[in-house]
Formats: structure tokens, sequence, C-alpha cells
């Protein structure tokens, strides 16, 4: 049965048979907690300069929009290779690439200890990006090649789940490890990038060992299990109303990619503004130390994690793909404006907690749409895009509220903006639904 508001020709089709629910969980259980393991990395490596900031600010001397800036142009780097990386992906499988990213990201992320001038941050932050581009994309193009689109959604749940537990995990321990300044004659903000910096490099070695570039290949599989995903992922390919042979740079410019480049920028600005930021408006507002302001954002991070499995799995069961992250995104935004206008502290933190729980909600759902859309390299090349763009967003919502800061002295204007942005990115779900009926709708012969 297909929902109304599911993707237009894309039928809700369950396989309950023992084969298919063997071979799923299966894969499921070989691929999911190590990718999950790879993606808590990147993004502790990604953000992890949000907690050494507490330190590393003072001690270098840097504004608000020195910082905010230094932590956005990451994703210039970023957005630049993203396309390029994912591409070269598709040509030569993931597991030789994704080990390559890992280890230069690993390698460059340790390098932000040597940092002591803005201009040194900005450059090492820059790397940083163009080391990681490709990840995300490339996990996710990835996962469209191993699970049926059935199963796509809660897949890429339980993989998205890194992002906020990456928090959960990474703030409390980035918390301690700020407790070991002084240490061998380093700063604790030193120690936070090096310790959490070389795991990436070690487990980037080990994706050669783990990662199968296709189901034919998995020898983890039985004979009967690779027969049966081969076939079943071929039999998604020929039923999905998604176009055949789209090159990649069309792919590019086509409306729905294009729409959705848009939504993801908004809702991706949105979600930087609260990642890069968070742990310093928590402490200013309730006074507390840094270990205090980890434990608090890593509880906050736990409960969006929850959000983001039942709104996963929610949507799978429906195949429902627009509003799920459309009322994700409302959330967010009602999150930005209690935090702005609520007059108690303890209230403006736990109003901005709603922020993280409506972003990751809307994740699962919103990348299911790119692999329904597109095949192939078009896929890979979509999805680059899609996430380039969007992950632009990190530049600009880090920057603006850093800038708004150091202007007003207070960051009330800024989270009244990012509350916009996120209520224009769910408006924009709605228009992307519309725009999807029209692209995917056979076309009756005359």
């Amino acid at each position: 049965m297909t929902s109304a508001t599911a993707i237009p020709g894309v039928v809700v089709d369950h396989d309950d048979s023992d084969l298919a629910q063997t071979t799923i969980r299966r894969v499921s259980l070989h691929l999911l907690p190590f990718l999950f393991l790879l993606f808590v990395c990147n993004y502790v490596d990604r953000t992890n300069v949000a907690m050494a900031a507490l330190q590393m600010n003072r001690d270098l001397r840097f504004s608000a929009s020195a910082y905010g800036f230094g932590t956005g142009i990451f994703f210039l780097g970023y957005a630049l290779f993203e396309v390029p990386s994912n591409l070269i992906l598709a040509r030569v499988g993931a597991r030789g690439w994704i080990a390559r990213i890992m280890i230069s990201w690993g390698i460059i992320a340790s390098a932000m200890m040597f940092v002591r001038t803005p201009a040194q941050f900005y450059l090492v932050r820059i790397l940083l990006g163009i080391a990681e581009a490709g990840f995300f994309p490339g996990i996710v193009y990835y996962l469209s090649e191993w699970f049926p689109s059935v199963q796509r959604g809660r897949a890429l749940a339980r993989f998205m789940i890194a992002v906020p537990l990456a928090g959960a995990i990474g703030n409390p321990i980035s918390a301690w490890l700020l407790g070991l300044d002084g240490w061998y004659g380093l700063a604790g903000w030193q120690w936070v990038f090096l310790l959490e910096g070389l795991p990436s490099v070690l487990i980037g070695f080990s994706v050669l060992a783990i990662l199968t570039d296709r189901p034919a290949d998995a020898r983890w599989l039985s004979e009967t299990q690779r027969t049966w995903l081969t076939a079943r992922l071929r039999r998604d390919g020929d039923e999905s109303p998604a176009p055949h042979g789209v090159p990649p740079l069309r792919a590019l410019v086509h409306p729905i990619v294009l729409i959705s480049s848009l939504l993801y920028f908004l809702a991706m600005t949105s979600h930087y503004g609260y990642l890069f930021w968070a742990p310093t408006i928590v402490r200013d507002e309730l006074h507390a130390s840094s270990t205090a302001v980890g434990l608090i954002t890593g509880g906050i991070a736990c409960c969006a994690a929850g959000v983001m499995l039942v709104v996963g799995s929610s949507s799978d069961r429906t195949g429902e793909r627009f509003f799920h992250p459309a009322v994700c995104l409302a959330v967010a935004a009602i999150g930005y404006v209690g935090a702005a206008l609520l007059a108690d502290p303890t209230a403006r933190v736990a109003s901005l907690a709603l922020v993280p729980a409506g972003v990751y909600g809307f994740l699962a759902p919103f990348w299911c749409l790119p692999s329904a859309i597109l095949r192939g390299s078009a896929a890979a090349a979509g999805i680059a895009f899609v996430n380039s763009f969007g992950n632009l967003g990190g530049l600009v919502g880090p920057y603006a509220l850093g800038a708004l800061k150091d202007a007003t002295g207070s960051t009330t204007g800024a989270l009244l903006g990012l509350a916009t942005m996120a209520l224009a990115a769910g408006v924009l779900c709605l228009v992307l639904r519309r725009q999807a009926a029209i692209a995917l709708t056979p076309v009756s012969p005359t």
C-alpha cells in the first residue's frame, strides 16, 4: 500500500520472507555498527572545536567572529571537493576511498593542536573540510547499494544517530580532556584535538578489511543471500520511477536536486548554528563548568538520537518522506524562538534542546529522497551536490551568530534568524513533495 504522501510511484512493499529478513539483518549487523563508528569519529573531529573553544578562544584570544568564521570555513573546502570525491567513490568503490578519507582527516584533525593564530586556524579547518569531503554522501550512496528502498530510512537513521551520539560521546570526553590542561606542557584543548584525531587514522586502516564494495562480493553473506539481495536491489531499480541514464552533470541541475540543495542549506545553517555555539550558550546561561556543559549537551544529544530513530522508522512504515521532515524542522524553529525569547535561563536551554531533536529527526527521511529520484553515478553526484551546497550553511550559521554576538552583545537576533531558516526549510519540504509528484509521475503515451 502506498501512502498518499509517499514518494510518487514508489510502492511500500515490505518483503517478510525468512530469507529477506535474515539477509537484511545480516547486512545491518555487518555494516551499520561499523559505519556508525566511522561517523562518530567523523563528527567528533569536525565539531570538537566547539568544546575546545571553551579554553582555546581564551588562550589564543580569538574573538567570537574569528571563532565563528574558523569553524565555518571548514565547509568551504568541504563543498568544493564533495562532488568530485563522491564521483571517485562511485567509480573506484567505497572501501579504498572511505579509508583514504578517514586517514587524511584524522591526521589533519590532530594537527589542530598546533594552531596559534586566526590564519592558521582558518587554514587547518579548510584543509580538514577538503579531507572529509565525500564521506557522508559517500556512505549515503553506499547504503543505497545495500538496502532496498523500503528499509533505507531505518538504515540511514541507525547510521546517522552517530550525529547526535557523537555529541553525547564526544562532548563529555572533550570536557575531561580539557582537564588535562598543562599536562606534559600541552593545553587541554590541544589534548582534545590530538587524542580525538588519532583514532580516525587507526580505524581508517580497518575499513580496508571490513567494508565490501558490492553485495555480489560479500563473502560474509551466503550465496543464497547474495543472490536474493542482488536481485532485490535490481528489482528496486527496475520498478523505480527514477529516470534511467541521467548523466552526472545533468543531475546537478535536476529541479528536485536544486530545491533539495536550498532546503538542506537552510536546515544546515540552523543546525550548525546550534552545533558550534550550544556549549558556549549553555555555559553562559547556566554558568556551568566545562564538565557540566559536556554532560548537558551530551544528554540533549541522546534525546535527539531517540527522535531520529522514531522518525526514521515511522517514515519507512508509512513510505512518507515529506511531512515527517517538515514537522521536525518546525520543532527546531520553535526551539530557537524559545531560546531567544524566554526569560528564564533554564527554560532557554530546555527550548534550545528542541533544535537538535528537530534537525536530526529531519535527516533520515530527507536523505531517502535522492536515491529514489536518481540512479547510479547521477545519484552519487546529486547526493554530493545537495550535501555540499547544504553544508555551506555550516559557514553561514556559526559566523553569523558570532558576528551578531560581537555587534550586539546578545544571541537573540541570531537565534531568531536561525528559527526563520528552519521554518523556511520546512515549507520547502512541502514544495519538494509537489515537485517530486510532477517529476516522478509516469507520462502516459498519447
